[in-house]
């Protein structure tokens, strides 16, 4: 069944090619898709175009849709082109014209429109969800390890002095700029497209006001053209701030595997988080943290691919439109799961005591010895120069004691301050 059949038969060829894996896809959006659909037989039979009779019968089979959908048992079957051919078919099969009345003053168009943006607008409040699970465990553990020491690093070579506390606070005060794009894209998936129709709206008395209030948008998108503009730009403004959460995870997850490494050996993770290898006994492997870096560098690569498939589109709607789904939703899937998994395999992290012991991490020392022979009147660049010729005769000897003062350094890491700022910012 398909929603535009005129009678006319398609070459097979062509249907298998247009319809692609549009089926699957799709029930994603079927709850979201009868949702759309119960406010708008509510506005047609506000504004006189159902019955009330016809009205209640569709609010009341689309809500058993949805709950099938919830149990599992929602399918589409090869013989629908897509979701909203699916419901549509059950419509008319269980209430006959009423059914067949659903489709007034719309277009599949503003319909896929209203589904992917109902369907972005919870994703985002989820990826809110566990990004702040996700901040508040690397706080407690900032907290917890503030005051054990850990080599900085730059140019993969020893730096200055830093601490657990403040490498653990760190990805947390970045998780707030992921939140702060996940609130922007939410702004702009929150916009009612319903009524658009095909994009150029409808000569019904059709009332946009109340499908959006009734679907819960904060507000329309009021021009039709524009409204079906944004078929492409919402998905990969949502892919950009996936792809900003993506790069803190990934950026971590390097850091973990590095870490974990006998080269290095900061951290470790129990037995149960690591997996071995099939000829060397010995080894613990940080494959979780590997493929959660795997599949972040691929997620920060959709909103490109978007942007390829849309960029030179015209206005109105195209039928690449279509390919949008067969990158982002996978995408969600592999995002949600690599939070969950890095939640549930950080909090398991032992960070190791004592690592400054060694003799070669005296040169984390360098700018504390040079910094107190500033104080102490001697100009900048006598006292380097006399730090670099100790260095060199092998004199140099470390203060070992740190006394950073100065907000968001190692000795005043501002914890409360970034947990203020995460409150603001959600």
């Amino acid at each position: 069944m398909k929603l535009w059949e005129k009678g006319i038969p398609t070459d097979k060829q062509i249907e298998h090619f247009t319809v692609g894996n549009d089926r699957d896809l799709d029930l994603v959006l079927a709850k979201y898709d009868a949702l759309g659909s119960i406010a708008h037989a509510k506005m047609l039979g506000q504004i006189g175009l159902l019955t009330a009779s016809e009205t209640e019968s569709l609010v009341l089979a689309l809500q058993e849709i949805i709950a099938d959908v919830e149990k599992g048992n929602f399918i589409i079957e090869d013989s629908f082109e897509d979701v909203h051919s699916k419901i549509e078919y059950l419509l008319t099969v269980k209430l006959g014209d009423a059914g067949k009345k659903i489709h007034t003053a719309r277009s599949r168009n503003d319909q896929v429109l209203v589904d992917v943006n109902l369907y972005l607008k919870d994703v985002v409040i989820d990826f809110k969800s566990q990004v702040k699970s996700l901040f508040d465990l690397l706080m407690e553990l900032a907290e917890k390890h503030q005051n054990v020491l850990l080599p900085g690093y730059t140019h993969l070579q020893i730096a200055m002095p830093s601490s657990f506390g403040m490498w653990f606070s760190a990805y947390a005060e970045t998780l707030i700029d992921d939140i702060t794009m996940l609130n922007a894209a939410l702004k702009i998936v929150d916009q009612n497209p319903l009524g658009s129709a095909a994009g150029y709206g409808s000569s019904f008395p059709i009332n946009r006001a109340f499908t959006t209030k009734e679907l819960g948008f904060e507000t329309l998108k009021f021009n039709s053209v524009a409204a079906q503009m944004s078929r492409g730009k919402s998905e990969k403004i949502v892919a950009f701030a996936m792809s900003s959460v993506a790069a803190t995870l990934s950026k971590f997850s390097m850091d973990v595997c590095l870490y974990m490494s006998q080269n290095f050996d900061f951290i470790a993770l129990p037995s149960h988080l690591t997996t071995g290898s099939s000829i060397m006994p010995h080894k613990k492997n940080p494959d979780v943290f590997e493929l959660i870096r795997g599949k972040c560098n691929k997620i920060q690569a959709l909103p490109y691919e978007i942007t390829l498939i849309t960029n030179n589109l015209p206005s109105g709607y195209h039928r690449d439109l279509q390919l949008l789904k067969e990158g982002l939703f996978p995408a969600i899937q592999n995002l949600k799961a690599c939070l969950d998994i890095a939640i549930f395999a950080i909090k398991d992290i032992k960070v190791k005591d004592n690592i400054l012991a060694d003799k070669k991490y005296d040169y984390l020392f360098t700018v504390d010895s040079l910094n107190e022979m500033v104080v102490a009147g001697i100009p900048f660049r006598d006292a380097y120069k006399a730090v670099a010729e100790q260095l060199e005769n092998g004199t140099f000897e470390a203060p070992k004691e740190t006394r950073h003062t100065h907000e968001g350094s190692i000795n005043n890491l501002c914890l409360t301050e970034i947990k203020e700022k995460m409150k603001i910012a959600y």
